[in-house]
């Protein structure tokens, strides 16, 4: 009998020394299976022994992996509370997934692997973008082509409405900046573009002619899609062989247009459509020569001089130094654009599509203004020196006016007392 309460002993101090139930810590990570699941709360079974409920702003259905909880799930969840009201365990997902999604945010670095964002607000710079309730953010610089704020003449507010109009979409994005210290993360959804359209761009070359579509204007040139969605850039210098001011002169939206290819770097497309037009340089030394007079009309008026139109293809610049203009001249009071005036030819050099010019009556128009400018003050002297000398004669012939009684009478006076000598003489003999 003794001998059975022994080994009795035995047995429970063994199970007790078996039994590794540990009393779960606030911070702790448990495992648990779903005994019940809604949009308001999730029940747990923590190793059969402890119950545990996630409910509220915990349940975190960002992360895919806590969003479909069915009963029969395993699942982590973060202690939060050691004991609530009804005598459970306060978990959260929350905490977990943030550390998950930290750790998946890492690896994507890593991996150079894509991971999708939300946009919630955007500013001049770009989108505000979260992933997992992790904020982050994806610059203006590296929107895929299709996404960025292509705005004629750059206006700021109409670049925010373009980006605020992102707001609620998801991207698809590569992590290029993770700093987890600083809370700061930079997305990219240019990175993802570029990986997309490398096997497509491989099937073109320098060189090869493409025709596509306008899908942007801007001052600096026209973005083409052509292929598969690939796009491309005419730069403005690009786009003719003669001088253009704006490309929004030439050419609209969806405008269909053929071009060549003359770079390829990465992703980046340039293409020239004046490649696939005659240069017309070409026969420039052959319709002009040097001296030439020809009527020209005065495309621009820039400080430094004159860009003159002299066909719908050969544009030259008259330079400010060809227009013998006086130190005090300025060129703008003195030429106007769409005004047509004779040039002559200076230079040509069709290798550089340059040609110089100087207005063909400058020396005359010099001459004559300067003339007029040395005539008029000497002309100004004689009139004043007339006037002098007149205004002279008329105080004279004034004076001798007034005087001419004196002499007159002085005359008598003398004609008398020489009538009256004669007389005593006569007497006296």
């Amino acid at each position: 009998m003794e001998d059975k309460k022994i080994e009795e002993k035995s047995e429970f101090a063994e199970l007790f020394e078996k039994d590794t139930t540990k009393i779960p810590q606030v911070g702790e990570v448990v495992k648990g299976v779903v005994v019940a699941a809604s949009k308001a709360e999730v029940k747990l079974d923590i190793d059969g022994v402890l119950m545990g409920i996630v409910r509220g702003p915990e349940l975190y259905n960002e992360v895919e992996e806590f969003a479909n909880l069915k009963p029969g799930d395993e699942i982590e969840a973060a202690i939060i509370s050691a004991e609530n009201e009804n005598g459970e365990l306060e978990l959260s997902f929350r905490l977990v997934g943030q550390e998950k999604a930290w750790a998946k945010l890492h690896q994507a670095l890593k991996d150079k692997a894509t991971v999708k964002v939300k946009i919630v607000d955007a500013n001049r710079g770009g989108l505000l973008s979260r992933y997992c309730q992790i904020d982050g953010f994806l610059p203006v610089s590296q929107l895929a082509p299709e996404n960025y704020p292509r705005i004629s003449g750059g206006d700021k507010s109409k670049i925010l409405e373009k980006l605020k109009s992102f707001v609620g979409q998801e991207f698809e994005v590569t992590v290029i900046t993770l700093n987890e210290a600083d809370n700061k993360i930079i997305f990219s959804e240019k990175d993802v573009w570029n990986k997309k359209q490398k096997p497509a761009l491989d099937k073109y070359k320098i060189g090869m002619a493409v025709e596509g579509r306008i899908t942007a204007i801007t001052n600096f040139g026209v973005f083409v899609s052509f292929g598969e969605n690939i796009e491309g850039l005419i730069h403005i210098s690009e786009l003719a062989w003669q001088r253009i001011d704006s490309p929004s002169e030439m050419y609209k939206v969806n405008d269909k247009i053929k071009a060549e290819i003359i770079s390829i770097d990465g992703a980046k497309v340039f293409l020239s459509a004046k490649k696939l037009l005659k240069d017309p340089w070409l026969e420039a030394s052959a319709k002009y020569q040097i001296g030439q007079v020809v009527p020209g009309t005065i495309l621009k008026v820039n400080p430094f001089g004159l860009f003159v139109k002299l066909d719908d293809e050969i544009h030259g610049l008259a330079h400010i130094s060809q227009l013998n203009l006086d130190s005090k001249d300025k060129i703008t009071d003195l030429f106007q654009m769409n005004e047509v005036k004779d040039f002559a030819i200076v230079s040509i050099s069709p290798g550089e599509h340059r040609l110089g010019l100087k207005l063909a009556d400058a020396d005359s128009k010099t001459k004559k203004t300067k003339e007029e400018k040395t005539e008029k003050p000497a002309k100004a002297k004689k009139v004043k020196e007339a006037k002098e000398e007149t205004e002279a004669k008329e105080v004279k012939e004034a004076k001798e006016e007034k005087e001419a009684p004196k002499e007159t009478e002085a005359k008598g006076d003398k004609k008398e007392k020489k009538e009256k000598k004669a007389k005593t003489d006569k007497k006296a003999k």
